[in-house]
């Protein structure tokens, strides 16, 4: 009797009615964990962790899952991966208004990782399919920068980068060349992988595979070396002791602006100090002293009190500040920089012009005030958007302005330094973040940002972290969180451009175009593969 109970556990693991069936969810299974958990590991590589160097193994099981299907697995794929990845990189998003938004922005973020998936699945098969599989994630996160609601880069490989060997080539080609080279690396890593293991179970040697392969996991690592040159923290004209304020806000959370005349007199009173202890001998006199954004949400121009509050600021220290304000002018609302002279008053503006959809203003707002009324309820007036770059002489240094969330947009870093900035300042405000991933996500791009275009970036946060970033990328001080602070620091100015700033858009087009180049060989392929079929 114990042979027939065996006979029949046998027969049941072989009867061909379940057996196709659990390898069939088998193989359905192991490819979408494998997506999803190949996300995940990339999200891993992002700040505030140091772990960079996960990203090229991100992307070489992505590549596995994805070589040789089909573009509907692919997009189902790729769509996973898209979920592991930016479902805990964007999490911030929900801090204060719940999981809807997050969630929302999510779902559609993921919908171009998905359109990436098919793309990189139909590449997969083509000779060299580690470069055409990387540009198309290039091309994928172009897409992203740009549409919908002017993009959304948050997430581009490029900004888990700050602590790689890759960096350095920031300044060969900007974001998108840094990116191509990870992604290229995991691509590289997994057909290395491919070909030792095809070797060993079949003894064949394919040269042309092995040498390609072998190139995109090694040029990316070379040509990193090879550009190290390009980063220099040379004082090109002269040096400037600068300061950084972070006076910190009441309380986190959306209605730290309740108490907006309190987050002005606390950077005020954080400057003053700072003005006590240059007298006391404590600290180098800074030539010019910066302020975040949103520093003065109560207008300086329309209210007395307020200006009278920052005259008192800047003369105790003697030098210029670059205020943070909110300001209307004629009905309409912006969000400024103004440069505060402690003599004359306000000299110079620039106005934000890449502003944040859904926190300064509200796309389909009546749409989504059918949907949601609470939204338009927070964001009850659109902010306007500059239209000129910004760089303000400051005590002779030409200082660039970029506000918070421009500092994830390519053109809008780039044209403050070919409009003549010799450093960058990136005045930001997360307190509406609480002490989420997104303050140390965004100071990783900023990072970037100065060995992009070798400047020194200094980040004025109202609640931290605020930080003084050299051209090579390293930070040299940093606050900590929801604490009154300031930093003080002689920098160097530069002046020369790397090949990034002066090439600009271009490297990102020829990778476009690379990514369509290849699928368009991949489609010519497959249809003649379908009527060679047919004959």
């Amino acid at each position: 009797m114990t042979v027939t109970a065996t006979s029949v556990d046998e027969s049941d693991q072989l009867d061909p009615r379940t057996a196709p069936r659990a390898r069939v969810w088998a193989r359905r299974l192991v490819p979408a964990a494998a997506a999803a958990l190949s996300g995940l590991l990339l999200y891993v590589s992002f700040p505030p962790r140091t772990l960079w160097w996960l990203a090229p193994p991100a992307f070489a099981v992505f590549a596995w899952v994805l070589r040789g299907r089909g573009w509907k697995a692919g997009l189902g794929l790729g769509y996973l991966f898209g979920l592991g990845f930016l479902l805990p990189l964007l999490v911030w998003t929900g801090v204060e208004v719940g999981p809807g938004p997050w969630l929302a922005l999510v779902a559609i973020e993921a919908v171009f990782v998905a359109l990436v998936g098919a793309g990189i699945a139909a590449v997969s098969k083509l000779p060299g399919a580690a470069v055409w599989a990387a540009a198309v994630w290039i091309a994928g996160e172009a897409a992203r920068a740009r549409a919908p609601f002017n993009g959304f880069p948050w997430g581009k490989v490029a900004f888990g980068q700050a602590d790689g060997v890759f960096l350095p080539l920031a300044a060969v080609g900007g974001t998108p060349v840094l990116g191509f080279a990870v992604v290229l690396c995991g691509f590289g890593l997994f057909e290395v992988v491919r070909l030792i293991l095809d070797r060993r179970a079949t003894g064949l040697v394919r040269p042309a595979a092995a040498a390609a392969a072998a190139l995109s996991l090694g040029v990316p690592v070379l040509g990193a070396f090879a550009a190290r040159p390009l980063v220099s923290d040379e004082a090109e004209d002269g040096s400037v002791t600068v300061a950084v304020i972070q006076g910190n806000v009441p309380r986190a959370g959306l209605d730290f602006n309740a108490q907006r005349r309190a987050v002005l007199d606390y950077h005020a009173r954080e400057t003053e100090r700072l003005a006590a202890d240059v007298d006391a001998g404590k600290v180098a006199r800074p030539d010019f002293v910066l302020w975040p954004e949103n520093s003065s949400d109560i207008d300086p121009f329309a209210n007395p009190d307020a200006r009278a509050v920052i005259d008192a600021a800047a003369r105790a220290v003697g030098v210029p500040i670059s205020v943070g304000g909110v300001v209307e002018r004629d009905g309409r609302l912006y969000n400024e920089q103004i440069l505060w002279d402690p003599a004359k008053g306000p000299v110079d503006t620039y106005d934000k012009r890449q502003i944040q959809p859904f926190g300064e203003y509200l796309p389909l707002r009546s749409l989504i005030g059918a949907i949601n009324p609470a939204w338009t309820a927070m964001v009850r007036q659109d902010f306007s958007r500059g239209t000129e770059p910004g760089v303000f002489t400051m005590d002779g240094a030409e200082v660039g302005l970029v506000t918070c969330y421009e500092a994830a947009f390519d053109w809008a870093v780039r044209s403050e330094v070919t409009d003549g900035a010799q450093m960058i300042s990136v005045p930001s405000n997360n307190a509406t973040f609480d002490r989420s991933e997104m303050t140390y996500q965004q100071l990783a791009m900023s990072r970037v940002r100065a060995v992009e275009h070798s400047r020194t970036v200094a980040v004025p946060v109202t609640s931290g972290v605020s930080a003084f970033i050299m051209p090579d990328g390293r930070i040299t001080q940093r606050t900590g969180m929801f604490v009154a602070d300031s930093l003080v620091q002689k920098v160097p100015l530069r002046s020369s451009q790397t090949p990034a700033t002066r090439l600009g858009v271009l490297p990102e087009i020829a990778l476009v175009l690379v990514a369509a180049g290849g699928l368009g060989w991949a489609v010519g392929a497959g249809l003649r593969g379908r009527r060679a079929g047919d004959v």
